[in-house]
């Protein structure tokens, strides 16, 4: 075993059994961060407007503390970053990790504290490589770098007090001096905030090291990918990287990617290890390569509570601990934190998969479906139809987003789908057939909405050029980072966009 990974295990004993901790005492781990936060922040102006001081029970908290979202943490975010201290977690918060998880022009700033960066981000990170090295303990990760593609960041303009970029910008700017020893490529190229030329950079630096990991978003890791093999005339990573073993993904789904993943890293020994880390928080990290589900890290300085999706639209929605938590029950998930957010709701949705441990899967967004008609397709069940018809047609694809066709007078409601294809099934309406019955066998509502056409006709699909959705990205100003393609949608803004870019291409 090499040396470097038999010191890593040494050190990462205490950790390990921590985390076997969390498997089995799920509530005492998360009443023990309740009460930890609360008592941290009795002291600041939320604190005594929401009377901290005299909260001692969950049900005190959810009385007096009403469920938040972004526009109602706005006024203390906009004050914060002007330089106010103390407003919803004690002391000075100068880090704000721009959110980027729609292509909407709109952006949020998310407070990210020190004990934020130490307790929640860092400490997940140490922890996907104890996991992963418990895993795999001949792992040889440690003998060469990992290849972290971020984002960029910039002097807010808005105060000299405060900074602001992608979270994964803020963790490369604060992250210890000696990691620079274990990372690529520098600091210096890796916030860089132009695209192009960060692609061009990370290529010339990172083509003579020794990689063993990659780490980042799927769609964004394989646009570089793709121009590094194209740079260097390899077919292959691992004629570039031989050592590569490790991809650490997050933030889109890894299905509609995996087999490029597969074409271009042709090794049984890479492994493909999922981490749900946003701009809010760390939450859960995939500790068995055999399940796809992710274990919520439950002593993060996080506490969780759960919306039913059945109940959130309702004004007296019911909310969870993670004590009522039941599996295969889509939840919207509201976070109290380190950073100063209070009984928030992410937008993110999940389900459980396992009960002791809890672990997770995302489903999607809290807004990011398609209900136009009752038929409440989610991501998860686009997803998986869409793997179901690659896999029936032999196709692959590298992107897509979807809409609703609105009901017309001689016309029926139905979906319509954008797609780039990396590898083009011989037959679109065969494609389409197979995405029908996929989303039909996934999701009841959807089929009794195709119920012999009564409601919704079949999906229509447009296979757009390559280079499509790229295009409508650039065009937004979204390259790079931690941007993504919004996959559902209620409005059909995003599909009439990409299909006149698409036009323009053919």
């Amino acid at each position: 075993m090499p040396i470097v990974t038999s010191l890593y295990k040494w050190f990462n004993i205490k950790r390990i059994t921590e985390i076997d901790l969390i498997r089995q005492y799920p509530y005492n781990v998360q009443q023990d961060t309740f009460e930890q936060l609360i008592e941290r922040g009795a002291n600041t102006e939320w604190g005594r407007r929401y009377q901290y001081e005299g909260i001692r029970t969950i049900k005190d908290f959810q009385s007096l503390v009403p469920l938040q979202t972004y526009d109602d943490v706005k006024p203390y975010v906009e004050r914060l970053r002007n330089g106010e201290q103390d407003l919803l977690w004690p002391g000075e918060i100068k880090w704000f990790a721009k959110s980027s998880g729609t292509t909407s022009d709109k952006s949020k700033f998310i407070p990210v504290s020190n004990d934020s960066l130490e307790k929640c981000h860092f400490r997940g990170g140490k922890d996907v490589l104890a996991i992963y090295t418990q895993n795999y303990p001949e792992s040889k990760i440690f003998k060469g770098k990992s290849l972290t593609l971020g984002g960029s960041h910039k002097i807010d303009n808005y105060s000299n007090q405060s900074y602001y970029g992608d979270l994964s910008a803020i963790l490369i700017e604060n992250l210890p001096f000696w990691t620079e020893f274990i990372r690529t490529p520098s600091q210096q190229v890796a916030l860089l905030d132009k695209w192009e030329e960060k692609l061009e950079r990370i290529t010339a630096e990172v083509i003579n090291e020794n990689v063993t990991s990659l780490a980042g978003v799927p769609s964004w890791n394989l646009v570089m990918i793709k121009y590094i093999l194209e740079h260097t005339g390899k077919k292959n990573l691992l004629e570039l990287w031989p050592n590569l073993e490790l991809f650490i993904h997050g933030g889109v789904s890894f299905t509609p990617y995996r087999e490029q993943y597969e074409k271009f890293i042709p090794s049984p020994d890479m492994h493909y290890l999922e981490a749900y880390n946003a701009s809010e928080g760390f939450f859960a990290i995939q500790d068995d390569p055999f399940d796809s589900g992710m274990l919520l890290m439950l002593d993060y300085g996080i506490f969780y509570e759960f919306i039913p999706m059945e109940e959130f639209d309702k004004p007296d929605a019911k909310v969870l601990g993670i004590e009522e938590v039941k599996k295969d029950v889509n939840y919207a998930i509201v976070i109290s934190t380190n950073s100063g957010l209070w009984r928030y709701i992410i937008g993110d949705t999940v389900k459980f998969t396992s009960l002791f441990p809890h672990k997770i899967v995302i489903t999607g967004r809290t807004k990011h479906f398609i209900n136009a008609f009752g038929e409440e397709v989610i991501i998860d069940n686009a997803e998986k139809a869409l793997e179901t018809a690659c896999h029936k047609t032999s196709s692959a694809i590298s992107e897509y987003t979807a809409a609703p066709v609105f009901m017309g007078e001689n016309q029926k409601g139905s979906h319509e789908w954008v797609i780039e294809f990396d590898r083009h099934p011989s037959n679109i309406d065969e494609f389409a057939y197979y995405l029908d019955i996929a989303l039909q066998n996934a999701n009841s509502d959807y089929e009794a909405k195709r119920y012999k056409n009564i409601t919704l006709d079949p999906p229509k699909i447009n296979n757009v050029p390559q280079g499509t959705f790229y295009r409508w990205l650039e065009q937004k100003g979204k390259l790079g980072g931690q941007n993504k393609v919004p996959r559902l949608s209620n409005s059909r803004q995003f599909v009439e966009e990409l299909l006149e870019i698409a036009r323009s291409l053919k």
